[in-house]
């Protein structure tokens, strides 16, 4: 005999279950700060006896106005990322937002998967760091959902035409590579990230004005891309040690990769900090851990 499926429980139900009016259960469904405690209390008891489960996308098709916002990054490992989430949640938090949270792992196709999914649940907005050599197609697909959208951390090739949250990585590459410069430094390796990211070619460019401006003569050999992970920073510097020439400094391209350049060079019996200067990039609360700290 097939199972008899149960049907939704409704507000009315639990209005009536905990002896108030539906426009009451509403207000405490709502967070509304104008219901007393012992009614919300009353109300939220009522609502786990009966299982209510609040049906968000209704509420927006009635209200017009979505409480949700998506906010897809490139991957939660990162702790860059992770610390960007947080942030993100306490400022929405206390606006009464919801995040629904998505990783893209670098994939144009997780990418668009993620915004038509997120665009299915009718999203108030969407925060997010585009994957690297993002089409101008997803600019325009983005403008004609006329939804908010807001970028982190990246640019798209049409950045004036989106609000942009990042910090000035130009200037970021410029002073990591004037430090080392400062440190007597003049072979300089750029360690991890790759050229179809935006990221990556300001803070190359940050890296080679403070070359230029030094007199130091650009060497390309020197800019060696990897993946933005330990592993990536591990086998990049494993690479600048292979060098002919190899650099006596490295700027990489975040912490992350200066945490794995720094396991290469103690992998080859070297002391980071003292035979080869590393400096990472975001300052992530981990790089106090690591001794020398990635400065």
């Amino acid at each position: 005999m097939a199972k008899k499926k149960r049907s939704r429980v409704t507000l009315e139900q639990v209005a009536k279950h905990a002896g108030v009016s539906r426009a009451t259960a509403s207000l405490v469904v709502r967070g509304s700060s104008s219901i007393s405690k012992e009614t919300r209390e009353k109300v939220l008891k009522a609502m786990k006896e009966l299982g209510y489960v609040y049906d968000r996308v209704a509420a927006n098709l009635r209200s017009q106005r979505s409480s949700t916002v998506g906010l897809i990054i490139t991957e939660i490992g990162n702790p860059f990322f992770s610390e960007l989430l947080v942030g993100v949640h306490e400022a929405l938090d206390k606006e009464g937002y919801t995040v629904i949270l998505g990783t893209t792992f670098d994939s144009p196709e997780k990418q668009d998967a993620l915004l038509s999914t997120m665009l299915e649940y009718r999203v108030g907005g969407v925060i997010m760091s585009p994957v690297p050599g993002c089409s101008v197609d997803m600019v325009e697909r983005l403008k004609q959902w006329e939804i908010p959208v807001v970028l982190i951390a990246r640019e798209l090739p049409s950045k004036e035409q989106f609000d942009y949250v990042g910090i000035d990585n130009v200037a970021g590459g410029r002073l990591a590579t004037e430090h080392l410069i400062q440190q007597g430094h003049r072979r300089i390796a750029f360690l991890g990230g790759f050229a179809d990211s935006s990221v990556w070619r300001d803070r190359k460019k940050g890296y080679c004005q403070a070359l230029e401006q030094a007199g130091i003569e650009i060497d390309e050999s020197l800019f060696i891309q990897a993946f933005t992970t330990r592993q990536g920073g591990k086998e990049a510097m494993k690479q600048a040690l292979q060098h002919p020439n190899p650099p006596t400094a490295v700027f990489c391209y975040n912490d992350v990769v200066a945490f794995g350049a720094m396991l290469g060079l103690k992998g080859a019996g070297m002391v980071p900090g003292r035979d080869i200067a590393v400096v990472g990039f975001d300052n992530i609360q981990e790089s106090a851990l690591f001794h020398p700290p990635s400065i």
